[in-house]
């Protein structure tokens, strides 16, 4: 735009702009008020994520849990346990089975604070499933070594072990905090 055409708007709405001064306080109330907006807001959105913080945690554990269970019951071309002898399909199905079974019992867990320590198992668990896909190439490239199948055993028993001491930690968590409750309650 032109400097003419500027200076004639101005012109025209000459008298029609409010020039009065706010009222003593104006600017403290609006600062004040815009303050309290900004708290609301903040304390909002930190109860909000509050509220989705152990609804993200147990979603977390069941995806890595439904991970880790289609990892342990798939089975892959290559060989393992199973393919060596009849005595070692029926101790990889044992294995499987046990495994599945402390799968669920830690996907039945409900409580927010146990998750943390859940989703560490299923990356443990995730690292140990890894393992085992490598023993199992081992295991054909040896052809059939006994030293990677005690490995892939032990392995299986490591998985075991792992998750029958995450559960019982989660149990002695609650008998803890029950003895906790139960002591606070009768004083």
């Amino acid at each position: 735009m032109s400097e003419d055409i500027l200076n004639n708007m101005f012109k025209n709405t000459n008298g029609q702009f409010d020039t009065k001064e706010p009222a003593i306080g104006h600017k403290q109330r609006f600062l004040d008020k815009l303050n309290s907006q900004n708290i609301v807001a903040v304390t909002e959105k930190k109860s909000m994520f509050k509220l989705w913080k152990p609804i993200i945690g147990i979603a977390a554990s069941i995806v890595l849990l439904i991970t880790v269970s289609f990892g342990v019951l798939k089975s892959n071309e290559t060989i393992d346990l199973a393919n060596i002898s009849p005595e070692m399909a029926t101790t990889q199905d044992f294995f499987t089975n046990t495994i599945t079974i402390e799968l669920e019992k830690l996907s039945s867990e409900e409580y927010p604070e146990y998750q943390d320590l859940i989703v560490d198992t299923m990356f443990q668990m995730k690292i140990l499933e890894e393992n085992y896909e490598q023993l199992k190439l081992d295991l054909e490239a040896s052809g059939k070594d006994e030293r990677v199948i005690y490995a892939m055993i032990s392995n299986f028993q490591d998985r075991i072990d792992l998750l029958q001491n995450v559960v019982a930690q989660i149990d002695e968590l609650k008998q803890s905090k029950n003895e906790q409750y139960e002591n606070s309650t009768t004083l």
